[in-house]
C-alpha cells in the first residue's frame, strides 16, 4: 500500500510543478554569432525559443573587467536596458539587470528579467551567459522583436561600473533569424555561376547605375537556383549600395554592353521581374530546403539584366569594379519553383517627402484582382516565406499589410527599427498566404529633419524609394504590383493648382512646408485615390485604382513576468501576464526559489503525509 500511496504521490507532485523552461540551456550550442566592435575585441553568440519567447546572450570580451549587453534604439542610449556582469578578484561573481539613466550613468531596475546561466573570467576573456524573455514586464527592458535591433555592448578594465565611450558600441542585428545556413540542406552536385559585370570603370558621379544583361547557364534539364551572395570586389565594398538580378522574358530583344540602367536607352530597363537582390548590409540567402529559382526549362528566363547601384559619393577617379551575384544551383530538385513579388510606392515621378519632417508616411497599394487576367492561367495561392525590405537614408520603418474583403487580415511583414546600413532578405516564421483579390498595403516611415528641399523618389541614394520584396512559391508570371497616389488631388488640397501630374509635382515646391502642412500633405496622399499599375515578366502593364485603408496597430503580446525583483503595478499591461519558466542551474537542478509558493507548500505537506502513513505502515 505504502508503494501505491508514493507512486500516487510522486504522480501528483508532477502535475503540480510547473514545466521546465524552453530555451537554450546553459550549456547548449548558440547558432548565431557576430563581433559587435571594429577591432574584433566584443563577440556575441545567441540563440532563441520562437515557442517560448525566451532569447539567450553569450557575450564574450578580451578583458578582466565588467561587461554588459544589451538593446538600445536609433537615436540616443539614454534609457538602453543593459544587463552588466563580471568576476570579483576574489572569484565572487556579480550579476545585474540595470538601464541608462543617462549617457554615463547606469541604474539597477527595480524587476531583474535577465536570468544568468554562466558567468566565467579566464587569463584573456570575461564571460557571461543570460537568457531573457522576449517582453518582459518592465518598461525599462527593450523588447525583442522581429524588427532590426541595435544591439548595445559595452565593458571595463576592471571591477568599477562606469561608462566609457570608447568601449560602447551599437550594432543593427536581425537577432530573430528562422534559418541558422548549418541548418539548410547542401546538395552535393552544387555548380557555382557567377553574374557579374567585368572590370568596369565606375563614373566620378555619386549614384550610377549600371546594367548589362547576361545568358542564364545552359542546362540539359531542369536545375534549381538554391543559394546566391555577393560577389563584391576588396576595397569597392562601400561604393556597392544594391545589386538586383532580374529576369527576362523570352521573347524580349536586349541590348549588349553595359549602359546607364535608367538613361537615354529605354533597353536598359527592360526586364522588370527580379529574383535575386543584395543590398548593403546583406550577406549570402539560402532558401529553404522545399523551394528553389527554376533553371533550365523552357518556361524558365534564359538571360538576366544584372543591375548595380554605385554610390561614389568621394567621386573618387580610375576604380575598376567586377563585382556581382554568385548564385549556388543544383540537379537535385526542390520541390517548389519561387518566384519574387515587389510591393511599395512607384518611385518616380510621384513620389516626394517634405523637408524637415519629424514623420511622413507614404503609401503603395497592390490590387491582386488582376493577377489571373495577367497571368495567362488561373494563379494558385501565393505562400510567402521570405522578403527584403528597401528604402534609402530617410526611411525609419516599413510594413506589409494584407486586406480580404476590405478588412486588415495581418501584418505580413514589417521592421519598425529600419536601418539603411542592414538590409537583408530575411524568412518569415510562418508561411503566409495570399489568395487572388486580396489586397496588399505597403507603409513607408520617413524623416527628414535634416534636409531643408523636398526629397522626390528616384535612383540615387538621396533621393528616395518605398519598396518590399516577397519571396514566395509557386512562381507566376506577375513581377511588380504598385501605387502611387493622384497628385493632382493632394496639390489642390495644398491650394495649389495643377491640371496634370507634373504640375501637380511642380506644384509641391511651392509649399511652405510647416509641420502643418507636413501633416496635411500626409493625409492629402492618403485620402487621394491610389493609381496601381500591375506589370508581368514579359513586360505587359495594366492600370487599376483604389483606396488606402487604415492600418491598425498590431497590440503588444503579453508580457513575462520576473522571477525576481518586483513589477510595479504601473507595469501590468492589459494584456497580462505569463508565468516564468522555472529556470535550471548549471547542474540541471531547479532551484526552490523558482518554484511557486503553491507548489513547495503543497509537496512539503504531501512529504509530511507520506512519511507518518509509511511510519504506521511499519
Amino acid at each position: 500500500m505504502a508503494c501505491a500511496l508514493l507512486f500516487r504521490l510522486l504522480l501528483l507532485m508532477a502535475l503540480a510543478a510547473p514545466s521546465q523552461g524552453n530555451g537554450p540551456g546553459p550549456t547548449s550550442r548558440l547558432r548565431y554569432s557576430r563581433f559587435l566592435d571594429p577591432s574584433n575585441v566584443i563577440f556575441l553568440r545567441w540563440d532563441f525559443d520562437l515557442e517560448a519567447e525566451i532569447i539567450t546572450f553569450e557575450l564574450q570580451v578580451r578583458t578582466a573587467g565588467w561587461v554588459g549587453l544589451g538593446v538600445t534604439n536609433r537615436y540616443t542610449n539614454v534609457g538602453s536596458d543593459l544587463v552588466v556582469g563580471g568576476v570579483l578578484p576574489d572569484g565572487n561573481i556579480y550579476f545585474s539587470d540595470q538601464h541608462l539613466v543617462d549617457e554615463d550613468t547606469l541604474a539597477e531596475d527595480g524587476s531583474q528579467d535577465a536570468e544568468l546561466q554562466g558567468l566565467t573570467e579566464d587569463a584573456v576573456y570575461t564571460t557571461m551567459r543570460f537568457s531573457r524573455p522576449f517582453r518582459s514586464c518592465d518598461p525599462h527592458d527593450q523588447d525583442i522583436t522581429s524588427d532590426t535591433m541595435r544591439v548595445l555592448a559595452t565593458y571595463g578594465l576592471d571591477d568599477t561600473l562606469k561608462l566609457d565611450r570608447e568601449r560602447t558600441f551599437v550594432k543593427s542585428i536581425f537577432l530573430l533569424q528562422i534559418f541558422h545556413p548549418d541548418d539548410l540542406d547542401v546538395p552535393e552536385d552544387t555548380i557555382i555561376h557567377d553574374l557579374e559585370i567585368t572590370d568596369f570603370l565606375i563614373p566620378e558621379d555619386d549614384t550610377t547605375y549600371a546594367c548589362t544583361f547576361l545568358p542564364l547557364p545552359i542546362v540539359s534539364k531542369k536545375h534549381h537556383i538554391y543559394k546566391f551572395e555577393p560577389k563584391l570586389v576588396h576595397h569597392n565594398e562601400t561604393m556597392v549600395h544594391h545589386i538586383l538580378v532580374y529576369a527576362c522574358g523570352n521573347a524580349s530583344t536586349l541590348p549588349t554592353g553595359i549602359s546607364d540602367c535608367y538613361g537615354a536607352d529605354p533597353a536598359f530597363s527592360l526586364c522588370s521581374q527580379v529574383i535575386m537582390g543584395w543590398a548593403v548590409g546583406g550577406t549570402s540567402y539560402q532558401f529553404p530546403d522545399d523551394v528553389g529559382i527554376s533553371l533550365g526549362t523552357p518556361l524558365d528566363p534564359q538571360w538576366i539584366r544584372l543591375e548595380i547601384h554605385y554610390s561614389n559619393f568621394h567621386n573618387l577617379p580610375g576604380v575598376y569594379d567586377s563585382s556581382g551575384i554568385r548564385m549556388y544551383y543544383t540537379a537535385t530538385l526542390r520541390k517548389y519553383d519561387m518566384g519574387v513579388l515587389q510591393l511599395g510606392f512607384f518611385t518616380f515621378p510621384i513620389h516626394f517627402i517634405p523637408p524637415g519632417a519629424e514623420s511622413f508616411m507614404s503609401y503603395g497599394l497592390c490590387k491582386t484582382e488582376k493577377f489571373e487576367e495577367m497571368n495567362g492561367a488561373p494563379v494558385p495561392d501565393i505562400q510567402v516565406f521570405g522578403y527584403l525590405l528597401h528604402t534609402h537614408l530617410a526611411g525609419r520603418a516599413l510594413q506589409a499589410v494584407q486586406y480580404k474583403n476590405g478588412t486588415q487580415f495581418r501584418t505580413i511583414c514589417k521592421d519598425d527599427s529600419y536601418d539603411f546600413n542592414l538590409q537583408e532578405t530575411r524568412d518569415l516564421p510562418h508561411l503566409v498566404e495570399i489568395k487572388p483579390g486580396d489586397e496588399l498595403l505597403v507603409e513607408c516611415h520617413y524623416q527628414t529633419l535634416d534636409r531643408d528641399s523636398l526629397t522626390f523618389g528616384g535612383p540615387s541614394t538621396v533621393n528616395e524609394m518605398c519598396l518590399v520584396f516577397l519571396f514566395y512559391y509557386p512562381r507566376n508570371n506577375i513581377s511588380s504590383c504598385m501605387g502611387y497616389p493622384d497628385i493632382i488631388y493632394v496639390a489642390h488640397e495644398m491650394g495649389e493648382e495643377a491640371s496634370d501630374p507634373m504640375e501637380g509635382m511642380m506644384a509641391m515646391n511651392n509649399v511652405e512646408w510647416t509641420p502643418e502642412n507636413i501633416k496635411k500633405a500626409e493625409k492629402a496622399c492618403k485620402e487621394a485615390q491610389q493609381m496601381v499599375i500591375i506589370k508581368t515578366i514579359d513586360e505587359i502593364v495594366e492600370n487599376t485604382t483604389g483606396w488606402i485603408s487604415e492600418i491598425i496597430p498590431t497590440p503588444r503580446g503579453p508580457c513575462l513576468e520576473s522571477s525576481g525583483g518586483k513589477v510595479e503595478p504601473q507595469d501590468k499591461i492589459p494584456a497580462g501576464f505569463r508565468a516564468a519558466p522555472m529556470a535550471l542551474s548549471g547542474s540541471e537542478t531547479a532551484t526552490p526559489r523558482h518554484l511557486p509558493l503553491a507548489a513547495l507548500f503543497f509537496g512539503q505537506g504531501a512529504l509530511s503525509w507520506l512519511l507518518a502513513t509509511l511510519q504506521v505502515g511499519v
